[in-house]
């Protein structure tokens, strides 16, 4: 617990750095507390996570999800609002043609991303049609937790689609570039693709810029994992307004 979080008059509880204990380290993995933020009152706290592509967020949620943490994955949502028979997908294929389909009238998405990646016009205009769906459903999902939830949203675009302000705590997440392109390589992209991707989003400083709390994903898989469940219960559930008076 930080030792100079304040309780406001409005019952949210602030939480910012205190020279003591804003700082976390496991191995080659590390993370920073870098800007206070509040902790609500009579709603659940939404914290948005999020970070390159390849960054290793995706660790990060699964962690917090273990501890309790209901966690919204904008791509999951993203598939759902564009599966077969959902307007999402007959306006791509208005806008993008027939040969972003699978044979089955599915969404290729290898095939969608070829062409949105490579176009930033292109990228736009799929955001103009997936954006506003995604961010309705996962509105409709924040009206159904209880008000004394942790939710997380795994937001890979948080910064480029201005989503900053929404949320009570932004969470970023870093790795080695050599580490993204290799972890997506894993994931089946060649290498001129994956680095196509990378470029694509917001480079690490401008993450930086609006971040309260930054994790460096440099360690192994198990190191990473203990540093996220540390960061979760001290920064963000150690946080709940039962601990002030």
């Amino acid at each position: 617990m930080l030792h100079d979080a304040q309780v406001e008059p409005d019952g949210s509880v602030e939480v910012q750095p205190d020279g003591s204990v804003d700082t976390f380290q496991v191995g080659g993995a590390s993370a920073r507390l870098l800007r206070a933020w509040s902790r609500p009152t009579g709603r659940a706290l939404y914290v948005g996570l999020s970070g390159g592509i390849g960054s290793g967020k995706s660790t990060v949620a699964t962690v917090w999800e273990s501890l309790g943490a209901v966690v919204f994955s904008a791509d999951e949502i993203a598939r759902e609002v564009v599966q077969p028979g959902t307007v999402g997908l007959a306006e791509i294929v208005e806008r993008f043609g027939t040969g972003v389909l699978n044979v089955d009238g599915s969404l290729d998405r290898a095939a969608l991303g070829a062409v949105v990646f490579s176009s930033r016009d292109a990228r736009e205009a799929l955001e103009r049609i997936t954006h506003p769906r995604i961010a309705q459903r996962v509105q409709e999902r924040r009206r159904q937790v209880s008000p004394s939830s942790i939710v997380v949203y795994d937001v890979p675009l948080l910064v480029e689609s201005n989503m900053v302000n929404e949320f009570d705590c932004v969470v970023m997440v870093q790795a080695h570039l050599a580490d993204r392109i290799t972890r997506l390589e894993q994931r089946g992209l060649d290498r001129t693709s994956a680095a196509s991707r990378i470029d694509a989003q917001a480079g690490d400083e401008e993450r930086l810029e609006v971040a309260n709390i930054s994790i460096a994903n440099h360690g192994s898989h198990s190191e990473m994992s203990e540093l996220a469940s540390r960061v979760f219960d001290t920064w963000l559930a150690g946080h709940n307004l039962s601990s002030y008076p």
